[in-house]
């Protein structure tokens, strides 16, 4: 089965970096895009950048762009994001995700989520 794992979360001082990964199985990890988000506290979850499954394409929300860079390695399965001059408002659970095809039939997975905090 499908399952996407996080990891690399914690407590961070602002102007502060992380990396987030992504470790994934149960399917074809190179031929699909991979998506993170985030969710804060009282708030909707909000895409934050996406790459597809080439690396050809990629975006990122306006609030972290030019401070998180995703990335992905094929040959491991994983996609990752690094975060540098976090700030406060980065506060959230993150969340990996992608959308895939089994059988005929495609759903979105999700992981378990990271907490980020941000905070001095």
């Amino acid at each position: 089965q499908v399952q996407l794992v996080e990891s690399g979360g914690g407590l961070v001082q602002p102007g502060g970096s992380l990396r987030l990964s992504c470790s994934a199985s149960g399917f074809t990890f190179s031929a699909y895009t991979m998506k993170w988000y985030r969710q804060a506290p009282g708030k909707e979850r909000e895409l934050v950048a996406f790459m597809s499954s080439t690396g050809e394409r990629i975006n990122y929300a306006g609030s972290v762009k030019g401070r998180f860079t995703i990335s992905r390695d094929n040959a491991k399965s994983t996609v990752y994001l690094q975060m540098n001059s976090l700030k406060p408002e980065d506060t959230a659970v993150y969340y990996c995700n992608t959308f895939v095809m089994l059988s005929g039939v495609g759903r979105d997975y999700w992981g378990q989520g990271t907490q980020v905090t941000v905070s001095s």
